[in-house]
């Protein structure tokens, strides 16, 4: 019979183990509708998710809120918006309590005095020029300035088809500020004109990915297995899509057969009453979604069909650890 004790040395036998423990369970809050951007292919926006319910802005409830979280199970709380920034009473209200990741664009620093050890993702969409197309002015050079040499920080750097052969310019700026930067794919939500995916693209930007972590092993969160699972949308064999993807609000999903899926995950508006339906848009064609934590998520819940071969499940266990790593379960 295989088993993963038959299928590793000791080295990553070791590592299995250290993973294995962790029992990660995540949910998404929408900490509020607003934001100090407006991107051109942010799915909060282009859904229309920010109107779907009022904010809560009784910071007491959102403090009980999280109580109820941690009732249910919750053991990594995923803040993202509109931009959290906004509202750090409301972040804090997670942090106080338990292990917590806030999303931002970076232009208002979160404050080490409040927050020191909160993990934060600083997104990037890319260099000025593609930041100033679609995020409306080059983000790099102020949340650059924020968060040079934070050890909680990293770059969240959406890659864009534009950014085709100017990766390494980028990575290296990164890598000048002392920061780390995992790499994901635009989904180009609102067809912006030039911004969609090819597939002779796709097969270019993996290798420039690839290239990226052999060169800059320090600096990129990553490994190569995620890259080619998030530029062809398959695993195994297997297509990413709606039957599929793990990060779907377990209440309200009805897919029949279920498919394998995070535990008790919800992703919550900010009225913390209402759910979204996944971890990005009901607007969304799931067969086109490049996100890259539903990518990750969809390997770690699919375990059981990497016990094949010994490079199988050491495929799994790269992108458990990036997972891991990303939302500070084990260090960098």
């Amino acid at each position: 019979m295989i088993t993963v004790s038959s299928l590793l040395d000791d080295h990553w036998y070791e590592r299995y183990k250290k993973i294995s423990k962790l029992n990660i369970r995540s949910s998404i809050y929408d900490v509020t509708d607003r934001c100090n951007l407006r991107c051109k292919g942010c799915f909060f926006f282009s859904s229309g998710e920010h109107e779907v319910a009022s904010e809560e802005k009784d910071v007491d409830k959102w403090h009980s809120f999280v109580e109820k979280e941690m009732d249910r199970g919750v053991n990594l709380a995923i803040l993202i918006g509109g931009e959290p920034t906004l509202c750090l009473d409301r972040v804090e209200a997670f942090y106080k309590r338990l292990p917590t990741f806030c999303a931002t664009n970076g232009l208002i620093k979160v404050p080490r005095d409040r927050f020191p050890d909160m993990m934060v993702g600083i997104s990037l969409w890319g260099d000025a020029e593609d930041e100033t197309i679609l995020r409306g002015k080059d983000t790099f050079k102020i949340s650059s300035a924020n968060y040079q040499g934070d050890p909680h920080a990293y770059y969240l750097y959406t890659i864009t088809p534009k950014q085709l052969g100017k990766t390494e310019k980028i990575v290296r700026k990164i890598q000048d500020v002392g920061l780390k930067v995992q790499m994901q794919l635009l989904s180009n939500d609102e067809d912006v004109d030039g911004f969609s995916w090819q597939p002779d693209e796709l097969v270019a930007i993996r290798a420039e990915m690839d290239d990226m972590l052999d060169k800059y092993p320090e600096t990129v969160i990553s490994c190569k297995y995620y890259h080619e699972i998030i530029t062809t949308g398959k695993m195994l064999d297997r297509p990413f899509g709606w039957m599929e993807c793990p990060s779907v609000t377990e209440p309200i999903d009805n897919r029949e057969p279920r498919p394998r899926r995070l535990t008790n995950f919800i992703r919550w508006s900010s009225d913390l009453h209402t759910m979204h339906r996944c971890c990005t848009s009901e607007t969304r064609d799931c067969s086109t979604c490049k996100d890259g934590a539903a990518h990750m998520s969809w390997v770690m819940v699919n375990k059981r069909a990497h016990i094949k071969t010994t490079k199988d499940l050491q495929n799994w266990i790269e992108v458990y650890e990036m997972f891991a790593k990303l939302y500070q379960f084990i260090p960098w």
